[in-house]
């Protein structure tokens, strides 16, 4: 999962997003607001953690124009202010959750886990494709009822794929998805990881799901298609 946090105060962008890397999520972040809409818009993000004090461009008015260009991105607002009408601005204003300042970070990563329980592409807990199951409480991966275990790159690789049924990532979207802004576009890394995941989801199973569209991308889908 993709986590974008817009933090202007370094020890707490440090504290958060240190936090959430170690709990295996992919974490961009961003000092002010205006840096903060231009990631949010040039990438795809699960979920955002957005302080609402920020230099040059407040918190309220980023989620605001996010809004305004039909973004549904769900967003977690971090402020100091505790005032019901501070809270109820910022929920007004499109946000998903409220958490304030001081706060600890098991309660920050539980109301994350809550908001990523809502996927925007495909709704409920467990996605399907053709046998293949994914079950993002527990998560679980079954195909034809058989258990499959996958590592956590492996598991997010496979969750932001079902998230795009039929539809063709390309190699950019899905390693700026899985690893970031960081992820050097020469690198083999994701060739190499969709092989993974296709020996575990598709070896020894018919039909195939994980397509390779030569010179474009991956798709995953319950379509016969020649690689």
């Amino acid at each position: 999962m993709r986590i974008l946090v817009v933090e202007d105060e370094n020890s707490i962008a440090q504290f958060v997003s240190q936090g959430l890397r170690e709990a295996d999520f992919v974490v961009d972040v961003a000092r002010n607001g205006r840096d903060g809409l231009e990631f949010a818009l040039s990438a795809e993000y699960d979920v955002i953690v957005l302080d609402v004090m920020l230099p040059i461009m407040d918190g309220l008015t980023l989620l605001k124009e996010l809004r305004k260009k039909g973004h549904t991105t769900p967003v977690l607002l971090l402020t100091a202010r505790d005032e019901v009408e501070d809270r109820v601005a910022g929920l007004d204003a499109g946000a998903d959750d409220y958490l304030t300042k001081p706060f600890a970070f098991p309660e920050l990563l539980a109301r994350l886990r809550a908001l990523l329980r809502r996927p925007p592409i495909q709704a409920g807990t467990v996605l399907r494709l053709a046998d293949l199951e994914m079950d993002t409480i527990k998560r679980e991966i079954r195909r034809s009822g058989q258990l499959i275990e996958l590592s956590q790159r492996e598991y997010t690789l496979l969750n932001y794929l079902f998230r795009h049924p039929g539809q063709v990532l390309t190699r950019t979207q899905i390693a700026e998805h899985i690893w970031n802004f960081d992820f050097v576009n020469d690198s083999n890394v994701v060739d190499v990881y969709i092989g993974y995941l296709r020996r575990k989801i598709d070896r020894g199973f018919s039909p195939p799901l994980l397509h390779t569209v030569r010179g474009v991308g991956y798709r995953l889908s319950a379509e016969n298609e020649h690689d």
